[in-house]
C-alpha cells in the first residue's frame, strides 16, 4: 500500500527495528518475502516509510543503475519530515562530503582515489602488522584461561591496523580505536568518538603535508584528483568506520560457527584449513552488513512489481538477497567457494577490492593467530546464550565469551607493551 506521495505507509509495512532483527533475520526476510515479495514496505524509526530491496535481481538492478536509482540524499522526499535529532541522520546524512554520497564523474575520480591508496599497501606488510597487533592484543589475556573474544580482540584488531596503514603512530591507535567503538555502539559517547575520529583525521593530514610517508593519508594527499583536506577527512573517517566494524564482525561470526557448528570442530586445533570456509559462509548465511542505507529514485519508475515514486528511499537487503531463494535453490547446500554474495555490496558503489582484500586479510589473520595461540579454545557460555547487538543494519556479537587453557605470554616488543 502506498500514500499519495507513493511512498510506502505504515500500515502493513514492516519496522525496521526491533528484536527479530537480532534473534531470526533470516526467518524474518523470507516472511517479508512472502508477504511483500522482492520489494518490501518498511518504516524506519519514527514511522518514516522506505522500501527494503529483498530480491538478489532486484539488488542488482538498482545498484547497478546509479542514475535511475541514486546515491544523491538530496532526492529524498521525506526530508521536509525529517527532525534535525533524528537518530538516523548519521546514517543517512544531508549534504555529506564524503564519498558516500558524492555520484557522477566525481565519484569514480574519488572512488579510484581511494582504490590506489589502499592498493599502495604491502600486501605482506598488512599481514605482518595484523599479526603483530593479535599477538601483543593475544598477550594481554593468554595467561588467563577466558576472555571475551569480541571486546577484548574482535572490535580491537581492525582499528589497530587500519590506524597503521593510514599513517597513525602506534600511540594514536589505540585510543583512535576506542573512540571508534564508542562511535559505532551509538551510546552516550558516540558523539564524543566522533569527534575524537574526526580531530585525529585532521591532525593526520596537517602531520602528512609537512611530513609525507608511505601510508594511505599520504597518497590520498598525493593523487592528482584536487580533492580537499575536508573531502579526504571525510573519506577517512568512511574508511575507517566502514573497515573496521564489519571486520570486526566478520571475525567474531566467523569464530562463533568455528565454535558452535561440528562441521568446523575437527580442525579447529590449528584452524587454518577452515578459517577461510568458515569465513566465506558467514559472507552468505551470517554476513556483518545486513541492510545498507541508501538509494533514491530519480524519477518513477517500477521494482519488484512495485510503484518507486521520485525521491523514494531504497535500503538494500544484503543479508536478505544472499538468501534469495531464486537464486539459492538449495539453501542448504554448501556456498564452499562461491563468492557471488553481495555483503561487499554491487556496482561503483561497492566497498572497493582494495578494502575487501584489507579487511579479509585482517580477519582472517586474527582468526588464525587466536586459534593457533590458543589451540583448545571453547565457548564459555551454551551458544543458546549468545547474543547480537540490537542492529537491522550490522549483525554482530555483543560478546563471546571463550575458556581456553592459560598460555605464556610471548612477550615480543609490540605496539601494545606486554601483558595487561
Amino acid at each position: 500500500m502506498t500514500s499519495a506521495s507513493g511512498c510506502p505507509v505504515a500500515h502493513g509495512s514492516v519496522p525496521l527495528s526491533g528484536p527479530r532483527f537480532q534473534t531470526d533475520p533470516i526467518q524474518l526476510y523470507r516472511e517479508m518475502r512472502r508477504d511483500h515479495g522482492a520489494v518490501a514496505p518498511v518504516v524506519l524509526d519514527g514511522d518514516v516509510p522506505a522500501w527494503l530491496v529483498l530480491g538478489y535481481r532486484e539488488l542488482h538492478q538498482v545498484t547497478g543503475d546509479p542514475v535511475l536509482f541514486s546515491r544523491d540524499s538530496e532526492l529524498w522526499n521525506q526530508w521536509d519530515r525529517i527532525p534535525d535529532d533524528w537518530p538516523l541522520l548519521p546514517m543517512i546524512g544531508r549534504k555529506q562530503p564524503s564519498i558516500l554520497y558524492t555520484v557522477g564523474e566525481r565519484h569514480s575520480v574519488r572512488a579510484m582515489m581511494i582504490s590506489n591508496a589502499l592498493e599502495g599497501v604491502d600486501p605482506f606488510s598488512l599481514k605482518r602488522y595484523a599479526e603483530e597487533f593479535a599477538d601483543a592484543l593475544i598477550d594481554r589475556f593468554c595467561t588467563k584461561g577466558s576472555v571475551d573474544i569480541i571486546a577484548d580482540y574482535a572490535k580491537m584488531l581492525p582499528a589497530l591496523v587500519l590506524a597503521r596503514i593510514y599513517g597513525f603512530s602506534d600511540e594514536e591507535a589505540h585510543p583512535l580505536a576506542d573512540a571508534i567503538n564508542d562511535m559505532i555502539d551509538g551510546g552516550e559517547r558516540a558523539l564524543a568518538g566522533q569527534q575524537h575520529l574526526g580531530a585525529s583525521m585532521a591532525r593526520l593530514l596537517a602531520d602528512k603535508h609537512a611530513e609525507p610517508g608511505d601510508d594511505v593519508a599520504s597518497r590520498m594527499l598525493a593523487d592528482p584528483g584536487g580533492f580537499t583536506d575536508e573531502e579526504i577527512i571525510q573519506d577517512l573517517m568512511v574508511m575507517m568506520a566502514a573497515g573496521h566494524q564489519p571486520t570486526a564482525d566478520w571475525m567474531g561470526n566467523s569464530l562463533r560457527l568455528m565454535l558452535t557448528d561440528d562441521r568446523f570442530a575437527a580442525s579447529l586445533s590449528g584452524g587454518r584449513h577452515s578459517v577461510a570456509e568458515a569465513m566465506n559462509e558467514v559472507l552468505w548465511e551470517d554476513t556483518p552488513t545486513q541492510n545498507v542505507a541508501g538509494r533514491w529514485a530519480a524519477r518513477d519508475t517500477h521494482l519488484g512489481g512495485r510503484h518507486i515514486r521520485a525521491g523514494d528511499l531504497l535500503l538494500l537487503g544484503l543479508a536478505a538477497a544472499n538468501g534469495d531463494p531464486q537464486i539459492r535453490t538449495h539453501a542448504s547446500a554448501l556456498t564452499g567457494g562461491n563468492n557471488a554474495f553481495l555483503s561487499f555490496g554491487h556496482g561503483e558503489h561497492r566497498c572497493p577490492f582494495p578494502a575487501q582484500e584489507t579487511a579479509e586479510v585482517i580477519a582472517r589473520t586474527g582468526t588464525e593467530v587466536l586459534l593457533d595461540r590458543l589451540p583448545d579454545v571453547d565457548l564459555a557460555v551454551p551458544a543458546a546464550q549468545l547474543t547480537r547487538r540490537p542492529s537491522p543494519w550490522l549483525r554482530g556479537l555483543t560478546d563471546l565469551p571463550v575458556a581456553f587453557t592459560p598460555t605464556p605470554a610471548l612477550g615480543r616488543p609490540g605496539p601494545l607493551g606486554g601483558p595487561a
